[in-house]
C-alpha cells in the first residue's frame, strides 16, 4: 500500500481481524450494487470509503427531490442526474483511490449474467421481487455470493446467499416462487435512518465476506423493527423444493 492508503485505511489496520492482510484484500475486491437508492446509498458510500477497490453501480433512475430524504450519496445539486452518475461523483469525492463503473440502464438476462459472473460479491438493493429472483438465480448459477437486503415503513430485514455453501439457503427459499410484489416506499413511506441501518449491515457483510472474518449472516434472516429497537436474528433452512437452487 501507499503511504496516502496507509494513513487513509488506518483505523483497519489497528484491528487485528482486518490488518494490512485484510485491507489488501479490499483493495483487490470487486463488488456489484444493483440500486442506488436508500440502501444502495449507505452500502456504496461505506464500501468505497473502506477502500474497496472496484465498485459496479447499477440504476436507471434519476435523482427526485423525494429521494434525498434517505438516498444519502445523491445531494440537491444532483437533482434530475442519472443515479449512478450522482453516486459515482460524490463515491469519488469522498475517495478517489476507488474504481467506479456505473451502468444506467435496466440490465437484461445477458447483461446481469456477465456482470455477476465478474463480480466478487453482488448486494442487492433493489425493490423488486422480479429483479431480486433474476438476482439470486443468476448468483447461484455463477457461484457469486449475495448480500440481501429490504427495507419498509419501520423494517427492515438481511440476510446472505452463499452458492458455494451447499447448506446455504437462498433468496427464494424465503419466498418461494409465487410472491407477491413488495410494497413500495413510496405507496407507504420509510423511516429515512431505516434504509441506513440496513443498508450499513449489508456494507459490514460485504466486508466480512471479502475478508473472511466472523461469521456471516449465511443460513440466517436477521430483522429489524425500528418501532421497538428490536433485531432478530432467526434460522433458515435450505429449502429442498426451492424452485430456485432445490432442484440443483
Amino acid at each position: 500500500m501507499k503511504d496516502e492508503q496507509l494513513l487513509r485505511y488506518a483505523r483497519h489496520l489497528m484491528l487485528p481481524d482486518i490488518d494490512v492482510a485484510g485491507q489488501e484484500k479490499l483493495l483487490a475486491a470487486k463488488v456489484l450494487i444493483v440500486g442506488m437508492g436508500g440502501l444502495g446509498s449507505p452500502v456504496a458510500l461505506y464500501l468505497a470509503a473502506s477502500g474497496v477497490g472496484q465498485l459496479v453501480l447499477c440504476d436507471y433512475d434519476e435523482v427526485e427531490l423525494s429521494n434525498l430524504q434517505r438516498q444519502i450519496v445523491h445531494r440537491t445539486a444532483n437533482l434530475g442526474e442519472a443515479k449512478v452518475a450522482s453516486a459515482a461523483g460524490n463515491l469519488t469525492a469522498l475517495n478517489p483511490d476507488v474504481s467506479i463503473r456505473t451502468v444506467n440502464s435496466k440490465l437484461t438476462q445477458q447483461q446481469l449474467q456477465k456482470e455477476i459472473a465478474a463480480a466478487d460479491i453482488v448486494v442487492d438493493c433493489t425493490d423488486n421481487f422480479d429483479i431480486r429472483f433474476a438476482i439470486n438465480r443468476t448468483c447461484l448459477a455463477t457461484g457469486t455470493k449475495l448480500v440481501s437486503g429490504a427495507a419498509i415503513r419501520m423494517e427492515g430485514q438481511l440476510m446472505v446467499v452463499d452458492p458455494q455453501n451447499p447448506a446455504s439457503p437462498c433468496y427464494q427459499c424465503l419466498y418461494g416462487e409465487d410472491a407477491s410484489q413488495p410494497l413500495s416506499c413510496a405507496d407507504t413511506g420509510i423511516a429515512a435512518p431505516v434504509v441506513g441501518v440496513i443498508g450499513t449491515l449489508q456494507a459490514l457483510e460485504t466486508i466480512k465476506l471479502i475478508i473472511g472474518l466472523g461469521e456471516t449472516l449465511v443460513g440466517h434472516l436477521l430483522t429489524f423493527d425500528a418501532k421497538f429497537t428490536e433485531f432478530r436474528k432467526l434460522n433458515l433452512a435450505r429449502n429442498p423444493n426451492c424452485p430456485a437452487c432445490g432442484r440443483q
